[in-house]
């Protein structure tokens, strides 16, 4: 499962900072994210089980699934986040994947009556619910949003958390907050790859987070990273007025924009190349038909006065 100390660390940090109920024994360190996803589906899935995820959605998420044999059935986001009761009604659904505090990629967090929805439903139909918290640390116009495992009542929620998005992206250390009834099924399939990280990683960290440095480090970052996301969004006004519309910007390191029809995000993005801008299409986030057009732009590694001249050129890429 990893260090104890590690553990017992993160625990602590999670009460604290995302109102996560847990023990230490519950928690298991893992190489980020992906491999957690990758863990979850091993112990939940067996071939052409049906589970639900996010439309638009994390595509290496769904990489995972498809990979463990998962029918993937795609649910809209709006502003709210995943509308459960919108759902198409499949019978013998397994599992929701979702982002609840930070949606990837639109940004929207799932309203309180939703996450109620959500947890009753998974109750009602023996389903579970993977919660993945991937960078609600840092929201900008109000307290970090609880988590949806505080919310749960009857053990459902397989919670997912990484230090790659805090710290920095080549530390791949990542936990995965797992259901006591679960906890033997985690161990056996981790048992049959590689245990755990290296344990030098783990008791840094520990460290780290022991001596107070972590909610440091968020505090400072949090500050740097609204900095830079007011620069992009004060950018964005100055140079495309209304012609963007903006989500997702109460949090995060990256905003989403649409683009108004009859432009092509990923022309554009080819066209970005020539001018230094590395442009991710939003359209390549959705696995339906009639994909929404536009871009997620990243603010977290670019300091506020290259994000100015960024958004300059891009006006001058779309709009000439």
């Amino acid at each position: 499962m990893g260090s104890l100390r590690f553990r017992q660390a993160i625990c602590r940090y999670l009460r604290t900072a995302r109102s996560v109920r847990c023990d230490p024994e519950q928690i298991m360190i893992v190489s980020g994210s992906q491999q957690a996803l990758d863990i979850t589906a091993r112990v939940l899935f067996n071939p052409g089980d049906t589970v639900l995820v996010e439309e638009p959605g994390y595509h290496l998420q769904r990489t995972v699934l498809a990979g463990a044999g998962c029918q993937l059935k795609l649910v809209p986001v709006d502003e709210q986040g995943m509308d459960i009761a919108k759902a198409p009604k499949y019978s013998g659904v397994k599992a929701a994947f979702v982002t609840p505090s930070h949606q990837f990629p639109l940004g929207s967090t799932m309203s309180a009556t939703r996450r109620l929805h959500l947890l009753n439903w998974a109750e009602r139909e023996g389903a579970w619910v993977v919660e993945d918290d991937y960078d609600s640390e840092f929201r900008f116009d109000s307290s970090p949003i609880a988590s949806l495992q505080g919310l749960d009542v009857n053990a459902r929620v397989i919670y997912i958390g990484t230090f790659s998005k805090i710290l920095f992206p080549s530390l791949r250390i990542g936990y995965i907050v797992i259901p006591r009834d679960l906890v033997g099924l985690f161990e056996a399939i981790r048992y049959a790859t590689d245990i755990f990280p290296p344990y030098l990683y783990q008791e840094v960290l520990a460290d780290f987070m022991e001596l107070g440095h972590l909610g440091r480090y968020i505090r400072k970052m949090r500050r740097i990273y609204g900095e830079r996301r007011s620069a992009l969004l004060e950018s964005l006004q100055a140079e495309f007025g209304d012609f963007f519309k903006v989500h997702g910007s109460s949090a995060g390191m990256q905003v989403a924009v649409t683009l108004p029809e009859g432009f092509n995000d990923i022309e554009i993005s080819a066209r970005g190349t020539t001018e230094r801008l590395m442009l991710w299409p939003l359209s390549r986030y959705y696995t339906g038909k009639n994909p929404r057009q536009g871009f997620v732009l990243g603010f977290g590694s670019v300091p506020a006065e290259h994000i100015r001249s960024a958004v300059k050129r891009l006006r001058s890429l779309i709009l000439g």
